[in-house]
């Protein structure tokens, strides 16, 4: 004799209906927009604008590949014909190219690391450490960022002359070891941080230094990031300090000063000019993709714990 079939309970038979062919909120699903654009609109408008912002680059490329002639025809030569990516060679060749992108990478390497090892020491020092007199020595050093570099430009010139760095590549390195951006937006970060982390390693015996290196600038890698980036674009297309600091030695040109030799009083050799600037521009494209995919990964995994 067969068992009787055991019925089947109401929650049963729904879960065994398919959702989609019930009415109602149980079955609805979350229709997506109908758009006359397979993109959004806006793209209409940003599209047309990131051309624009191109041509600069674009034109400096075709500019690259020229030859002097067709650098000063007028009306300007849109397509240069033979592409001619000797002038890059020739750049190199008639130059000391190799000397100034050293020089400008030692500086800015220098300055970059500095800068994040001692903002983020000065910067976690004002956002956590209570001290007497820090809400005036952090007003004082803000008031500074509204001081105009021409002003400091003749007393730093004479404070790195005493320390005999004229000509070198110090008078590049010291005066930047430090910024006071650095320390005001890592000091602004760092104060977003909840403190309980650091409270409960307090607790468990973990000393300041140990609490910023093992919590808190993990924890900051966006920001400190994004200082790097700032800091290398500042460093390394700086042309005024050095101009006024490296007055004789040529072997500590810069990648901006070597670019001002292309030019003359008479004649300048607009091609090379070009391609020496493209050559120059490659470490900071690079650099912005690489700090662009980093800035996703770093928002998109702030909140996780693990």
């Amino acid at each position: 004799m067969s068992s009787p079939i055991a019925p089947v309970d109401a929650p049963t038979r729904l879960a065994r209906i398919d959702a989609s062919s019930l009415p109602g909120e149980i079955g609805m699903v979350e229709a997506k927009p109908n758009r006359l654009l397979p993109f959004d609109p806006w793209h209409l408008i940003l599209a047309p604008l990131a051309v624009i912002m191109l041509l600069p680059l674009v034109w400096m490329v075709v500019t690259s590949l020229e030859t002097p002639a067709q650098t000063l025809h007028f009306p300007p030569v849109l397509w240069p014909g033979t592409l001619r990516f000797g002038n890059y060679a020739t750049t190199i060749r008639q130059s000391a190219f190799g000397t100034w992108f050293w020089n400008t990478t030692l500086v800015t390497v220098a300055v970059v690391l500095s800068n994040l090892v001692f903002c983020s020491l000065a910067a976690y020092a004002f956002a956590r450490i209570h001290f007497l007199g820090r809400g005036v020595v952090y007003f004082l050093l803000l008031a500074t960022l509204m001081v105009p570099l021409q002003v400091v430009l003749i007393p730093t010139f004479l404070i790195v002359k005493d320390f005999g760095l004229i000509d070198r590549l110090g008078a590049l390195i010291v005066p930047n070891l430090v910024s006071v951006f650095g320390i005001f937006m890592l000091t602004q970060f760092f104060r977003t941080l909840p403190i309980e982390l650091e409270e409960a390693a307090r607790i468990d015996g973990a000393s300041r230094l140990t609490i910023l290196v093992r919590i808190v600038l993990p924890l900051s890698l966006p920001a400190l990031a994004t200082l790097a980036v700032i800091q290398f674009m500042w460093t390394w297309n700086d042309f005024l300090w050095p101009l006024v600091t490296i007055l004789t030695n040529q072997d500590a040109f810069t990648l901006q000063l070597g670019l001002a030799t292309f030019q003359g009083a008479h004649q300048s050799q607009w091609h090379l000019v070009a391609a020496a600037n493209i050559m120059s521009m490659l470490p900071v494209l690079v650099l912005f993709v690489l700090a662009q995919r980093f800035f996703v990964r770093g928002i998109a995994t702030q909140g996780l714990k693990g």
